[in-house]
């Protein structure tokens, strides 16, 4: 078997445990504060490092625990990502996060669900500090003053409004950063979590550039983004490259053409993200002999990168009765991927409002 259907036969197992286990609420009391930042580390470069040093330098005493999205190890993108969550944990670890968690399963879920899941996530932490990073533009100043009044935020098809006050904030549509920003204070707002001054804004570094990292990865070249990472990051990638871990763009083809050829229109309908009509559609069209095949035939989403979500989501049929009972339940476990060392993790399990805390 290959190490991405391994990964994806673990994270299932994983899903189904959390799914059916029985939360547990800590009733312990801790004075630590606890920093939480939520990030893919896709990989781990000079921008999230930024960040991460900003709000440690703000608040030096506190704990710094990164929240990197687990399971099935889909992006919201629905892309797969360039190295396992341990890995990412690995690289945030060595250069200064405290604890990094397992977040939400971001590749099958909705971006509500999955912006809901990880409120809970950061209400479940106990959480005193959020920093973010964000793009400098005139219009989103009011709305991050406004998030650190703690008003409640809500993104709207192009505005956004203020609940608190009803005001109308924007009529455009916000930059994919700054939305995730007011998309997440209105999920935080939803589970009547107070974030007020809570928020650490930090403004976005330039100089880094997604798809030259990828590019240097695919060909094992990193000459022209040595300034974009930090060293571990390199080191960590190189490694992985020659132990045959990187995991980017893999799909479990057996998996996808089993769900696309096989499954009724019931068992399909069933599955998050489906409708009446993309499930026929997925019918109509078969028999498929390959991934392509499969992306073809899937209709125009609400996204851009709608066929590749779900390709993640017939790569992992899990239903949306059931996805909704983990969201209802999330999160019944926290998993630690990775931490500093034994004081730090005694120090993260007296913070946190939840028992059931496992070790990856």
């Amino acid at each position: 078997m290959s190490l991405v259907t391994n990964i994806l036969d673990r994270d299932r197992k994983l899903f189904f445990t959390d799914l059916n286990a029985d939360h547990e609420t800590s009733q312990t009391t801790s004075d630590i504060n606890l920093i939480a930042d939520f990030t893919e580390y896709n990989p781990l470069h000079n921008g999230h490092f930024h960040c991460m040093n900003v709000a440690k330098h703000k608040f030096p005493d506190a704990l710094f625990v990164a929240i990197v999205p687990g399971l099935f190890e889909r992006s919201g993108r629905g892309i797969p990502y360039i190295l396992p969550r341990e890995i990412r944990a690995e690289i945030a670890i060595s250069v200064g996060a405290d604890v990094v968690v397992e977040g939400p399963p971001m590749g099958i879920m909705g971006s509500g669900q999955y912006s809901l899941s990880l409120a809970k996530m950061f209400k479940s932490l106990n959480t005193d500090y959020i920093p973010r990073g964000y793009k400098a533009s005139d219009s989103f100043d009011i709305i991050m003053e406004r998030i650190n009044m703690g008003h409640h935020i809500a993104p709207k098809p192009y505005k956004i409004v203020d609940k608190t006050t009803s005001e109308i904030l924007l009529k455009d549509k916000l930059m994919e950063d700054n939305y995730v920003i007011a998309s997440f204070s209105n999920s935080l707002s939803k589970i009547a979590f107070d974030y007020k001054d809570k928020f650490i804004f930090v403004k976005r570094i330039e100089g880094v550039s997604g798809t030259l990292i990828r590019k240097s990865i695919m060909e094992n070249n990193f000459e022209g983004v040595v300034d974009m990472m930090p060293l571990k990051t390199i080191e960590v990638l190189k490694r992985e490259i020659a132990d045959g871990g990187i995991i980017f763009d893999i799909r479990d083809e057996k998996s996808i053409l089993n769900s696309a050829n096989n499954f009724d229109y019931d068992d399909l309908l069933n599955l998050n993200l489906f409708n009446d009509k993309l499930s026929e559609n997925i019918i109509d069209n078969r028999p498929y002999n390959t991934i392509g095949d499969v992306k073809n035939h899937i209709l125009r989403g609400f996204s851009t990168h709608f066929h590749q979500r779900v390709l993640s989501i017939l790569e992992n049929p899990i239903a949306k009765s059931d996805v909704s009972k983990f969201i209802d339940k999330y999160p019944s476990n926290i998993r630690v991927l990775g931490y500093r060392n034994e004081d730090i993790l005694e120090k993260f399990k007296e913070k946190v409002n939840n028992e059931n805390i496992s070790l990856f």
